[in-house]
């Protein structure tokens, strides 16, 4: 693929790369931003995966074009590639954009929550979430669900969007590769993980074993709740629930930071890393 330089930031053909953070706002319709080198590559590997996650068209900062000459060819010739010098690039983004590397991706549809439970392995781990508002603990929980072999991430409805710019950057692109369905309430994904044979355990602070007693189990699902709050009591008096030991004077773990350390016990028990 040959590079199309860009000179005019009103140029119509990267209309989708115009005022990021505005479009963040606003909304997408279905389209999303990958940002950065590493994230340009997970989602070359999602478009050839044939999942439903394409590449519409990249730009990139013309100091970077020949650093990326792998990646590109990961792409299917027919993508376009827009160049453009430092003042231009900054200027269709909206602000300094130092990585200088973006891509309009468009995602087909998300699963289903019954069809992607029902598509699980005879042996899987699912990170469950319940209310998570923040992009940054979002993306980083999809880095962590991708290091310890999670098979999908469930997210109620109150949940914030992972196909939202920051989310995917945080997650280094992981959004793009791990399954997760995102609709209705916790206590219906509760009922469902529990009719398909899942262990279900919620992490708290609160929660009455100790991380380390947490059972070897074909299918498990971990659940997290949202900062602060955690999870509801009527959530927690329903399910199993496990605590990361702690020292005491500090009121909780960052979601993100525990969800970390919880999958990695949970993996480990269960063979999965």
């Amino acid at each position: 693929m040959t590079p199309v330089r860009i000179d005019d930031p009103a140029d119509p053909r990267i209309a989708g790369f115009v005022s990021i953070k505005e479009r963040d706002l606003t909304g997408r319709h279905g389209r999303f931003i990958a940002e950065g080198a590493v994230v340009l590559r997970m989602l070359a590997a999602a478009h050839r995966s044939g999942r439903g996650i394409e590449a519409e068209a990249i730009l990139l900062l013309e100091n970077r074009v020949d650093g990326l000459g792998d990646i590109l060819a990961d792409f299917p010739a027919g993508i376009p590639v827009y160049v453009a010098s430092a003042p231009v690039f900054d200027a269709i983004a909206g602000f300094n954009m130092h990585r200088g590397v973006l891509a309009l991706g468009k995602r087909d549809s998300v699963p289903r929550l019954d069809a992607l439970i029902g598509a699980l392995p005879a042996k899987s781990l699912v990170l469950a979430a319940c209310g998570i508002s923040n992009h940054d603990n979002m993306g980083s929980m999809f880095r962590n669900a991708a290091a310890f072999g999670v098979d999908a991430v469930l997210m109620d409805e109150t949940s914030c969007d992972p196909m939202y710019r920051k989310a995917i950057r945080v997650s280094v692109g992981s959004v793009l590769s791990v399954p997760f369905s995102r609709e209705g309430s916790v206590t219906a994904l509760i009922g469902r993980l529990r009719a398909e044979g899942f262990a279900i355990w919620g992490l708290s602070p609160r929660g009455q074993a100790d991380l380390h007693d947490i059972l070897p189990s074909p299918r498990t699902a971990l659940l997290v709740g949202t900062e602060g709050e955690g999870l509801p009591d009527n959530i927690m008096a329903s399910i199993r629930t496990a605590r990361i030991r702690q020292r005491p004077g500090l009121d909780s773990l960052n979601v993100a930071t525990a969800t970390g350390i919880a999958l990695h016990q949970v993996a480990m028990i269960n063979g999965l890393i």
